[in-house]
């Protein structure tokens, strides 16, 4: 099996924005509510992945197996001004069937090692409070939980992220 990560391209836009939603409806059942996954389509993210790496917004990286894209982590400088000389990990998602093969890890890695060679001492990431995988997948990577939330609300239901913080990705 042959595994490779390689920056993805505005030609990659479709296929990052179906592997977050197909992920969404599996990795987010019974927090997101369900009407809204079940709605999700598979081209929601498009125009933002365009904008963002037009623009060099963020730096997005593919994992592929045998060629196939599997899994995305888009990753940049920060957005929140309050952590100014930070990178972001702004999302990490893996088609369902891809989960649990330590590409997530492969993916993390990557983007901490391009933030390095960026110059970042330290990043963040966002991960909503119910995601105890996501959650424990993190802290198992050095990440510590600050208490920083941000609410956002999804057809009428609040969801928190707490926010992730690694002061040392040196």
């Amino acid at each position: 099996m042959d595994v490779k990560i390689r920056k993805a391209t505005l030609n990659d836009v479709n296929t990052i924005s179906n592997i977050y939603a197909l992920s969404w409806k599996h990795a987010y059942k019974g927090i997101v509510p369900q009407k809204y996954l079940d709605e999700l389509k598979s081209d929601f993210w498009v125009s933002s992945f365009e904008n963002r790496i037009k623009n060099n917004i963020i730096t997005a990286q593919l994992i592929c197996e045998n060629e196939l894209p599997v899994g995305c982590v888009a990753y940049g400088k920060a957005r929140d001004d309050k952590f100014a000389d930070w990178g972001e990990i702004v999302s990490i998602y893996l088609l369902p069937g891809y989960f649990g093969k330590g590409y997530g890890q492969k993916l993390l890695q990557a983007a901490i090692i391009d933030m390095k060679i960026s110059g970042y001492k330290s990043c963040y990431l966002w991960v909503l409070k119910e995601n105890i995988n996501a959650r424990n997948f993190y802290e198992s990577n050095g990440f510590i939980c600050n208490n920083d939330e941000c609410t956002c609300e999804i057809m009428k239901k609040q969801l928190v992220d707490v926010r992730y913080v690694n002061n040392n990705i040196l």
